[in-house]
């Protein structure tokens, strides 16, 4: 656990509506991308995506990417 939370493992997964990516409106950008009404899934009005519990984040696989960085 303590590696989890001290980031012991490569890459961030970043999701709009957390802290790092706080403005859920950006999701549009998302949704004209990808075309999630292929699979069944839209986003609301209020920018969640429906049905519930879908979820969409951006993946950075690179070594030195971090949520925040602290200097």
């Amino acid at each position: 656990m303590r590696k989890l939370f001290a980031q012991g493992y490569q890459g961030s997964r970043y999701a709009f509506g957390y802290p790092a990516c706080p403005d859920l409106e950006e999701q549009t950008k998302i949704a004209q991308l990808l075309g999630p009404e292929r699979i069944g899934v839209e986003l609301g009005e209020t920018f969640q995506w429906h049905p519930e519990q879908s979820t969409s984040a951006v993946i950075v696989h690179h070594p030195e990417a971090r949520y925040f960085v602290i200097r």
